[in-house]
């Protein structure tokens, strides 16, 4: 569902409220709704934004994408440092084909 958010002489509201808002207007709770892509159209006063109702959080964690989970709070990345990433890389060029799902969990 496509949102048009009016506030003038106010700044952006936060999703939290837009969140609130949309679960009393249609009787859900707040967590399955997911607000992305909210933009303020130029002057103020006014937003454009997206909204969508999953149902539930087992068909949001299971169909939405990652990204769109972690910035409702949803899903949380692993933190890895970048060095081990390289290293890992480097240690996958010299293994073939499935030994490399093997090279980064410490199996031999």
């Amino acid at each position: 569902m496509v949102f048009d958010i009016l506030h003038p002489g106010k700044a952006t509201v936060p999703k939290t409220k837009i969140w609130e808002k949309l679960a009393k207007m249609y009787k859900i709770a707040p967590d399955v709704i997911l607000v992305i892509g909210f933009r303020t159209h130029f002057g103020g006063g006014r937003a454009t934004g997206f909204g969508m109702d999953c149902g539930s959080l087992d068909y949001a964690k299971k169909n939405e994408p990652k990204h769109r989970l972690a910035r409702c709070g949803l899903y949380e990345k692993k933190k890895t440092s970048r060095k081990q990433g390289k290293e890992r890389k480097n240690r996958m060029k010299n293994v073939r084909r499935s030994a490399k799902v093997n090279v980064g969990t410490g199996k031999k």
